[in-house]
């Protein structure tokens, strides 16, 4: 037979964990027609992929896309790291249910607990639904690269029922039974499941929690019974990720594992964050889903492949921009500021502000400036995989102030170079066992939120450092916790393994040189907004559904990404 495509001589690692082998694979109709020996096949395109892994297409299942994927076809900065399918809809945050008149109850959310601009999403978002279903179709009639699937978020569902209430209140019965009938209705429609937030870092512009952050724990044991009733749909939580009290912390992890348990709701959640002041604390949390696993529930956790942080520059934000002088400092132009920091007299007031500094975190303001500044712990992004030294390194090796030595390596790079400021899962043994937990998943990217100050290349850092450079994680076992493990947990039918008869989502990729590049800021959002790019090298091509949609990550015109609806609505 002709294929369409055929990929030759690569290894294929397939996504089960099974080791890798060399074969061709040969794709028709955008679908995986035959794994083997090819060598005598003709196909209208063909692709060498000697010396490269053959992968399927990675899939990222916590991503913030909801908004973006109306005005970026191409889905970055997921697109230029091996990803051919997101989820997004996390943490109780989507733009459905909702009707245009009440869009902002659903943009505060994503305004300030993912740091997307407002303006942004008003000049960028072409409304047109109310129903989270609705909000499907038009996502559905999109062009677009990447396969798309989202939860319906809990914090909509509340707004949708309560209106201003919702962030204010507890539900009442009547407007719970709005809830769980919007929420049957946006299963049927697709939605993978419900997720919602407890966390006190997600809040809205105002400094008030979101609207799921005020329903009690009943109301979100009876949202999820509604997927019980249903038999379909997973559970999604930000968890109020309780560290400092034991005993509080305990009743969080028996809270869940209780609902998973008892529901047979699969359940799924965001890292189990390491923190210095805490440093055993992530280990109860690991026994919350040994435990959970052994009752006979379904639980996974989401993991990063590094630290959980941010980035910080002259070009976007600082830590210390909130302080008067420094603000009214970063207010001039990038020129104009280097050679202010180049003056001696204003540099050494700024100084002597950051010396004077006590910090007081303020929930009205970012997220990035609720932590106070630890020296040890900030790092020059002049290079993207470990070994990395800190401020406090450079400094002492500099015999200057640690302030010096952050505005000094900056000077370097005309003020462009990026700074990592980890909030969690600063050691990196952690990160290591993180992984390694069979019920984990590398898929904790946050693509398409904190976009002027972050970027989670989490697939180049994982095979780049923990499968080549440390040799810590087998290849076979980082590809299946990117790619089948998250599409078996999810639903994600015929995705995630190299198979006949699955869709043809692919990456191929050089095991020797894939690693993140260096972040890029760009000022390309609708109303010029900026946000950092990032990509992956080492990736030679990335197929969704059968067309070479990224060649050496430079698209290649093709968008063949489709909606992935849940299974209620291919009954």
């Amino acid at each position: 037979m002709a294929f369409d495509l055929i990929i030759r001589g690569g290894t294929i690692v397939d996504g089960a964990g099974m080791p890798g082998y060399r074969a061709d694979i040969g794709v028709s109709d955008g679908i995986i027609a035959e794994i083997g020996d090819l060598s005598g096949e003709a196909a209208t395109e063909t692709m060498d992929a000697d010396g490269h892994v053959v992968a399927p297409g990675f899939i990222d299942g916590h991503t913030h896309m909801d908004a973006q994927v109306f005005w970026d076809d191409i889905g970055s900065n997921s697109c230029w790291h091996g990803v051919t399918s997101v989820v997004m809809g996390n943490c109780g945050f989507t733009l459905g249910p909702c009707a245009e008149q009440d869009k902002d109850l659903v943009l505060h959310n994503l305004e300030r607990a993912e740091d997307i601009p407002r303006q942004a999403m008003i000049e960028g978002i072409p409304w047109s639904w109310e129903t989270y279903g609705e909000y499907l179709d038009a996502v559905d009639a999109l062009a677009k690269g990447l396969n798309y699937a989202g939860f319906v978020g809990h914090s909509a569902l509340r707004t949708h029922a309560m209106g201003e209430r919702a962030m204010e209140e507890e539900a009442t019965e009547e407007d719970l039974e709005v809830m769980k009938g919007q929420l049957a209705d946006s299963l049927r429609a697709g939605a993978l499941g419900f997720s919602t937030s407890r966390t006190s870092s997600h809040r809205l512009p105002s400094g008030k929690p979101v609207a799921s952050r005020l329903a009690s724990w009943d109301e979100v044991k009876a949202l999820t019974a509604v997927m019980a009733d249903l038999g379909a749909g997973i559970f999604q939580i930000a968890r109020e990720n309780v560290i400092e009290d034991p005993e509080e912390r305990r009743a969080e992890h028996d809270r869940i594992k209780n609902l998973a348990v008892k529901s047979g709701v699969p359940v799924t959640f965001g890292g189990t964050w390491y923190k210095r002041p805490h440093p055993e604390a992530w280990r109860t949390q690991f026994r919350m889903v040994d435990e959970t696993i052994a009752a006979g529930g379904k639980m996974m956790i989401q993991a990063t492949s590094a630290w959980n942080g941010s980035l910080r520059s002259f070009e976007t934000a600082t830590p210390y921009d909130m302080i008067p002088v420094w603000k009214e400092f970063r207010k001039k132009p990038l020129e104009d500021q280097e050679k202010g920091l180049r003056d001696p007299k204003m540099r050494a007031k700024l100084i002597d502000a950051v010396k004077n500094h006590v910090h007081k975190p303020d929930p009205k303001l970012p997220n990035l400036y609720q932590r106070a500044v630890d020296w040890d712990w900030v790092f020059p992004y002049d290079h993207t995989l470990p070994p990395f030294r800190s401020i406090s390194d450079v400094a002492k090796e500099r015999g200057v102030e640690p302030i010096d030595a952050f505005i000094d390596l900056a000077l370097d790079h005309h003020l462009k170079l990026f700074f990592i400021q980890p909030s969690f899962n600063d050691d990196q043994d952690y990160v290591l066992a993180h992984i390694r937990h069979p019920h984990s998943v590398v898929t904790f990217s946050d693509s398409g939120a904190h976009v002027a100050t972050t970027c989670s290349p989490i697939h180049g850092h994982l095979l780049g450092h923990w499968v080549r450079d440390a040799q810590a994680i087998p290849l076979e076992i980082a590809i299946r916790k990117i790619t089948l493990d998250i599409a078996s947990f999810w639903g994600l039918e015929g995705r995630g393994w190299l198979h006949e008869g699955y869709h043809a989502d692919i990456c191929v990729f050089d095991p020797e040189t894939i690693a993140p590049t260096l972040p890029v800021l760009f000022h390309d959002l609708p109303s010029g907004a900026p946000r950092i790019k990032q990509k992956t090298d080492g990736i030679k091509a990335t197929i969704v559904n059968g067309e070479v949609f990224m060649r050496d990550n430079e698209h290649t015109g093709a968008l063949a990404g489709r909606v992935m609806r849940g299974p209620l609505a291919h009954n």
